[in-house]
């Protein structure tokens, strides 16, 4: 009997620094109501590919784009005051 073996090395070794770090973990919670955001505009556009929009429609995307605006607008400033609060006023 022939025993198979792998004759090459694994493509992504096995470590313990596969899980994402706190850092990371609190990077993508500040961005999540950006991303939720940008979700509900894409289903916003996506409804309205399949019939003919319509008032309703034009407003929810509008609503939805104001939102993203308002995600983009906000981690902005968080990133702003990260980085201006130590500074000599």
């Amino acid at each position: 009997m022939k025993h198979i073996a792998a004759l090459q090395k694994l493509v992504t070794s096995w470590s313990d620094g596969l899980e994402p770090s706190d850092a990371e973990l609190d990077a993508i919670e500040t961005e999540m109501p950006l991303v939720l955001a940008e979700v509900e505009l894409l289903d916003a556009l996506i409804a309205q590919l399949d019939r003919t929009p319509n008032d309703f429609d034009a407003r929810r995307i509008r609503r939805a784009r104001n939102r993203v605006l308002d995600a983009r607008r906000d981690l902005a400033n968080r990133a702003a005051d990260l980085t201006v609060s130590g500074d000599a006023a």
